[in-house]
């Protein structure tokens, strides 16, 4: 049964307001239902602001385009119009999926991207850090070991799980903004020690040290352990920031990775042991090479050799990413007819101008989208589009719909940039 402590109780009698009253509300109902037997306090938040319909769906249930209503409906589910003071969490936002420069290649035009532009003013009015991005990691958020958190977003939320080694679930929009606007969350889940141990253990026996591989190994792990947690062990190839993104979003899209041990890499698992609390998994996994040509060939979805798109950055691209890539545009140019679109944030963008790693990329022609997702890009189903994500290529074709996607490395999706076809392959 859920206990309340005396502040929780004062805040869902209103004793501090009915913003934060419904926001109790709610996080009691979520609470209840997931069996939590308390709230755990929490000072870091992130939310999707961009989670929320289009604009004529808005308008019909807020004809008045209030955005203190639409934020009551659509971000707390509430019925009446609350009026928010200023968050309780240090509260950052996820990308709001439109960059504000480039309306007309995106979903929903000028009218979304107006809509979430005024969402992002609300958010930052009650507090909020507007960062826009799903690796707020990368910019200025970033947990400690063992920090209760409340984070939306999948990669972000495995990164943070088993990267960093803080604790949180998988938040809706509703349950985080609650969460910031009361400083609680539900104790559950991935905030309780003995759900955080692994219990399946995966030898890695092929060569970690290209990018895909990391995406091919999470995808492929996804697809077989359900909702248990992964002990890699053996892997020979010590992964970087970008590595370890790939690996977390690929393995929570594949599947519901929320949480991974590397041995000897990642906090909680300095040995397979410690990893598993001391138990003896319940199986074991091998990840040859038999089991990447099975993830390699779930991903791609193509057998046409030219191409129309190559998208970069899911999740945001990091500062080292835009390095590697203006060095290998540097004097050259996109193929024509061929986009090449990278997403980040407008943080690492700012530092790629000062770097220089833009004006050469831009130069080549290709466009850098800041606080955007290549999935809201307005596409034709029929373009064949390429990407370096293990995520951006399970996702692909369900959330616009395309019929023909490549997926391989960062070099195979700039060498098809360059020369307009797919020669990729899984040697």
């Amino acid at each position: 049964m859920l206990q309340l402590r005396p502040d929780e109780r004062k805040m869902l009698d209103g004793q501090e307001g009915k913003a934060v009253q419904k926001a109790m509300e709610l996080l009691v109902e979520y609470a209840a239902g997931l069996g939590a037997e308390n709230f755990v306090d929490t000072r870091n938040v992130t939310i999707i602001p961009g989670s929320i319909p289009n604009v004529e769906i808005v308008r019909k249930i807020v004809p008045s385009m209030d955005i203190d209503e639409i934020a009551s409906r659509f971000m707390l589910d509430c019925d009446e119009r609350v009026v928010v003071g200023k968050v309780k969490a240090f509260t950052t936002t996820n990308a709001t999926w439109r960059d504000q420069d480039y309306p007309q290649i995106q979903k929903g035009s000028k009218d979304h991207c107006d809509l979430l532009q005024n969402l992002a003013e609300y958010c930052k009015r009650v507090g909020m850090i507007h960062l826009a991005t799903c690796t707020p990691y990368q910019v200025g958020n970033v947990p400690v070991r063992g920090e209760h958190i409340a984070w939306t977003e999948s990669s972000a939320i495995a990164y943070t799980n088993s990267v960093i080694g803080a604790r949180t679930n998988i938040e809706g929009l509703h349950s985080a903004f609650a969460s910031a606007i009361t400083g609680k969350t539900p104790n559950w889940g991935m905030h309780l020690d003995e759900n955080r141990y692994g219990r399946v253990l995966v030898d890695v026996a092929v060569d970690m040290s290209n990018l895909r591989e990391w995406a091919l190994l999470g995808y492929y792990v996804a697809s077989q352990v359900g909702l248990e947690l992964p002990i890699y062990k053996n892997i020979n190839s010590h992964p970087n920031l970008t590595k370890l993104m790939a690996l977390c979003a690929a393995g929570i899209s594949g599947g519901s990775i929320v949480m991974h041990h590397l041995v000897g890499i990642t906090p909680e698992a300095p040995t397979v042991e410690a990893a598993g609390g001391g138990r003896k998994p319940k199986y074991e996994l091998c990840f040859g090479d038999a089991e990447r040509r099975l993830a390699y060939d779930k991903l791609n979805r193509s057998k046409k050799d030219a191409v129309d798109i190559i998208a970069l950055g899911c999740p945001h691209c990091t500062l080292e990413s835009l390095r590697q890539i203006a060095e290998m545009l540097d004097g050259k140019q996109i193929h024509d007819g061929v986009k090449l679109y990278l997403t980040t944030n407008s943080m690492i963008k700012a530092m790629g101008e000062i770097q220089g790693y833009n004006t050469v990329i831009e130069k080549a022609g290709g466009l850098i989208m800041k606080d955007s997702c290549c999935l809201e890009l307005a596409l034709n189903p029929d373009q064949v589009f390429v990407t370096n994500s293990g995520k951006m290529a399970h996702y692909a074709p369900g959330a616009t719909g395309l019929k023909n996607t490549w997926f391989g490395t960062l070099e195979e999706c700039i060498d098809a940039a360059l020369t307009g076809r797919w020669r990729g392959e899984l040697q």
